[in-house]
């Protein structure tokens, strides 16, 4: 058996949307299909959750999602094209209140709640480090990359390496992979000529 969704399977899922050569893990655990959409060459691997949620989950095209990471899309989650995120990192785009002012969990009626919700956005070439946490309302600015083990818990400028708790920016981040994939998208619209 492979261990990896079928287009035809994707699509019956009732997921948004699927683009071409997209790699699913069978392992991958997806909730409320119809508000989470990929793009073209993305791979989610084995033991992530995907909850699409009210606002939903957008996958761009060449996103990678490595194995155990958590996307809570109530708030919406962007994930623009090139953009990646390492093993065990979580985006938590809704919340709820730690300062005691409610009660908090699922089993609770709304009315108890105090939901704090927002979309994160990863603009294109964005990385995140290993057992990262974003929280609500956050936008990470073009090329940015977060360290491992950091906590993002306001935007980011673009071209930036932070890392931390919370993240602070440490340096810029070079240019270099806008050639890269430049290159890359020219090989790849020479392929699908030749199809």
């Amino acid at each position: 058996m492979d261990n990896i969704y079928t287009e035809q399977e994707l699509k019956d899922m009732g997921l948004r949307s699927v683009g071409k050569n997209v790699k699913v893990s069978r392992k991958c655990s997806i909730y409320i299909p119809e508000t989470i959409s990929i793009g073209d060459h993305s791979r989610i691997d084995d033991f992530c959750c995907l909850v699409g949620g009210e606002k939903g989950i957008n996958i761009g095209s060449n996103v990678t999602i490595a194995h155990y990471c958590l996307l809570g899309g109530t708030g919406g989650i962007t994930l623009k094209d090139f953009s990646g995120i390492s093993s065990r990192v979580t985006l938590y785009s809704a919340n709820g209140d730690y300062l005691g002012e409610s009660l908090t969990g699922h089993t609770v009626p709304k009315k108890y709640l105090n939901i704090i919700s927002g979309e994160i956005i990863l603009n294109k070439h964005v990385l995140i480090g290993t057992n990262t946490t974003v929280l609500p309302s956050v936008v990470i600015g073009e090329g940015t990359a977060v360290g491992a083990h950091s906590l993002v818990t306001k935007s980011l400028d673009s071209w930036g390496v932070y890392a931390g708790v919370p993240v602070k920016r440490i340096k810029e981040r070079k240019k270099d992979l806008l050639l890269l994939e430049k290159a890359y998208l020219k090989e790849l619209a020479e392929e699908q000529s030749e199809d």
